[in-house]
């Protein structure tokens, strides 16, 4: 018994050391809780103390206080204090089963769970019934102009509704917006607009286009059968070439049509196909095409309109994308001027004549890079060195593509993880577009937050628009240097009431490394919990599913695990509704099996009863 007491003792001796060194620190870094809101005092007080733990190696500790059938604290990031002075009360308990005084912590444990639950939905807005976790879903520009999209979306259980403002504009974000408001009001829901900030994102420039040209084809069965017509979307001007259905028409010919009217043409390759229209709406109709049709610029439409017959051109329509073909060991240039990016020349023989290029959207990186140092494209895909660098370009060898080659496309996203970039915070399109975000949106999500300072500066653009009190903020935590500093800018974000984070996990995978994302991902998770700030989960989650309408068993093990997070975003795709719904089927059983961070165990259930 006397060696019980002392193992007892040495414990208690260990916990109450760990204590004090976290009032300390409490204590020692109290400045930088002057400015933290009201109701995130007690939660950065907490970040705090869970950081200063971490400090240090508690492993040895951990196995012993397990062997006693007691806490780990393995799961205790959100209530660390009042967990400590409970194992403390516990031990001494144990020691002198007479003694009755126990210390108290600023917060229970139970109180800390309704904390996050608070702040969650103060971000999120309400869960939908039976599931904690909230979904958000990426907006297609198809949404601005397919109210039934939007509605079934909102009716498969999106919560939050994402547009990015890097993409499309102003106009087509409003009529975004409009539509989930609409499909709010009328399915009795309350789904949040979200809306991304740009930042700056280094990106490939553009490539030479190529034809103006866009196929349209319809979905048929095994038998050949068509099971869904190809929708186009006629309008009087294409604001954005991401809406990939659109086609340009003139507005006066445009607001003479009616449902059910019918337009012929004959296509690119002399083929007589038609159009029947299905929906009207203000500046645009939806009309659908039951053969496959390529339609150009100059197209010549015939609709049948008041008796008689009114023919028209097709105006300038998107170019298609053109892309760069690249292999391993083939060489690129990367260069300073805006010229448009060109494939590799070769003559008949094969011999290289001229090497491939592309511009990049920020062009002062030619100067920040150096040789030996990585380079990464589209989220990965294309790896390549930097071999030589000069005034106005660098050249990298690709030293990873897949077999028969990457296609490197315009709009890319380009990572240097090893380089000092020196780039982050609010562009002048960020600052412009944060009047509107204002203005429509619930929250604003902050691209490529680095440090501290880039929040400060996000604060007081906030301010300047006297939305601090409307307006809640998501980080999103994509580079190394933004993961080594988040205690630091998760206490200077929490001087507004409404913070979140959001794991990027595509870029931070390509930043710190494939082998270390599944590391970080979790330490993010935990240290967003001990600040009870709601975590996005992000980058891909069932996105064979929304693209290809067929879920890889990967992926429901990825949207399994992000049952841990209180929101999880989906990417957008042509089976997108049906992702919503298989999502919200496994984040709904998932919660009888997993309570944020702590495995449930409820009555084993044979599959299919």
């Amino acid at each position: 018994m006397k060696f019980k007491d002392e193992k007892l003792q040495s414990l208690i001796v260990s916990i109450e050391d760990i204590i004090q060194r976290l009032k300390q620190a409490e204590s020692d870094q109290s400045h930088l809780l002057l400015d933290v809101h009201n109701n995130s005092q007690l939660s950065a007080t907490n970040l705090i103390h869970y950081r200063n733990l971490r400090e240090y190696d508690i492993r040895d500790l951990q196995k012993k206080l397990g062997n006693l059938g007691l806490s780990r604290l393995a799961k205790a990031e959100s209530h660390i204090m009042a967990s400590l002075l409970s194992l403390e009360y516990i031990l001494k308990k144990m020691v002198d089963p007479h003694i009755t005084e126990n210390v108290t912590a600023p917060f229970s444990i139970k109180k800390s769970q309704k904390i996050l639950a608070m702040k969650a939905k103060s971000l999120f807005g309400y869960r939908s019934k039976s599931r904690r976790v909230r979904i958000m879903v990426t907006q297609p520009t198809e949404s601005a102009y397919n109210y039934e999209l939007v509605q079934s979306m909102v009716a498969a259980g999106m919560n939050c509704a994402r547009i990015n403002c890097a993409h499309d504009s102003a106009e087509v974000w409003l009529k975004i917006i409009e539509n989930v408001h609409r499909a709010n009001e009328k399915l009795k829901r309350k789904c949040k607009i979200t809306m991304d900030l740009g930042g700056p994102k280094i990106r490939t420039g553009a490539i030479v286009p190529g034809p103006k040209v866009k196929k349209f084809t319809p979905q048929r069965d095994e038998w050949g059968k068509v099971i869904n017509p190809a929708q186009i979307l006629l309008v009087h001007a294409i604001t954005d070439e991401s809406a990939a259905n659109a086609v340009p028409v003139p507005a006066g010919w445009l607001s003479k049509l009616k449902v059910n009217d019918k337009i012929s043409f004959t296509d690119t390759r002399d083929k007589l196909r038609a159009l029947k229209i299905k929906e009207i709406g203000q500046g645009f109709a939806i009309a659908n095409c039951y053969d496959a049709a390529y339609i150009a610029t100059g197209t010549k439409f015939t609709a049948h309109i008041d008796g008689a017959q009114e023919m028209i051109e097709v105006g300038d329509m998107p170019a298609i994308a053109q892309s760069l073909l690249l292999k391993t060991g083939d060489r690129l240039i990367v260069h300073k001027h805006a010229a448009p990016g060109k494939p590799a020349v070769f003559d008949e023989e094969g011999q290289l004549l001229a090497e491939a290029h592309i511009g990049c959207t920020l062009p002062d990186i030619v100067n920040l890079v150096q040789p030996g140092e990585k380079i990464h494209f589209d989220d990965g895909k294309i790896v390549g060195k930097i071999q030589e660098v000069y005034p106005e370009k660098f050249i990298v060898e690709i030293t990873y593509a897949k077999d028969t080659g990457a296609k490197l496309k315009a709009d890319k996203g380009i990572n240097l993880p090893e380089t000092n970039l020196k780039i982050s915070g609010l562009t002048e399109k960020d600052k412009n577009d944060l009047k509107f975000v204002a203005r429509h949106a619930d929250v604003v999500n902050m691209s490529f937050v680095n440090n501290p300072s880039d929040v400060t500066e996000l604060i007081e653009e906030i301010r300047a628009l006297d939305a601090q009190d409307k307006l809640g903020i998501i980080l999103k935590i994509e580079t190394q240097k933004g993961f080594n500093q988040l205690t630091e800018i998760l206490l200077e974000a929490m001087k507004l009431k409404k913070v979140g984070v959001m794991i990027a996990r595509g870029d931070l995978a390509i930043e710190t490394g494939w082998d270390n994302i599944a590391r970080i991902q979790n330490e993010m998770l935990a240290v967003c919990n001990a600040a009870h700030v709601p975590v996005v989960w992000a980058t891909q989650v069932l996105e064979n599913l929304a693209k290809k309408g067929i879920p890889s068993r990967s992926e429901i093990t990825d949207a399994a695990t992000s049952v841990k997070a209180e929101c999880v975003m989906l990417n957008k795709g042509p089976h997108i509704t049906q992702a919503i719904r298989l999502l919200d089927t496994i984040l709904k059983g998932m919660e009888n099996y997993q309570d944020k961070n702590a495995p449930m165990l409820p009555a084993l259930e044979a599959v299919g009863s």
